[in-house]
């Protein structure tokens, strides 16, 4: 286990508006606000479309081949992620999702991309006091979070 401590800075209440990008509009947001790092929650609904990473092909396989799939129809999205500094030392979320549309449920990593559907909303707790960042892993090509 590796750690490090920070406290919480800045606390955001965000709507996302309808047709706007996960997980590049809370990046941006965070950008403009000066938001290295933080914590992140979205609930509201995702439009058809979108793809989500739902597991690697192989667990034991390197390099990790990701499994997508893709929503059709309009989901509810409940998620919670990280935001660190990339290598170019942009904030980056890791957000795990899941969403459900009549009796199913997907549940899985947002990066590839989903659009909102009406609204979104977002509360950003800021982390100060850290110096976390993601760091890219070239085993798995993962960009891990070194605390």
């Amino acid at each position: 286990m590796r750690y490090s401590e920070g406290r919480i800075g800045r606390v955001f209440v965000v709507r996302l508006e309808d047709g706007e990008k996960l997980p590049g509009a809370i990046e941006a947001f965070a950008e403009g606000q000066g938001v290295a790092r933080g914590m992140c929650i979205v609930v509201g609904g995702i439009d058809d479309g979108g793809r989500i990473v739902v597991g690697p092909e192989d667990g034991e396989g390197l390099p990790v081949v990701p499994m997508l799939i893709g929503l059709r129809g309009v989901h509810e999205i409940l998620g919670v992620g990280t935001l660190f500094p990339d290598g170019q030392n942009k904030p980056r979320l890791h957000m795990h999702a899941s969403l459900g549309r009549g009796e199913d449920a997907r549940t899985g990593c947002i990066r590839p991309g989903l659009e909102t559907w009406k609204v979104g909303e977002v509360i950003l707790l800021e982390i100060v006091g850290n110096s976390g960042r993601r760091v890219k892993d070239d085993a798995t090509g993962f960009e891990l979070l070194e605390p």
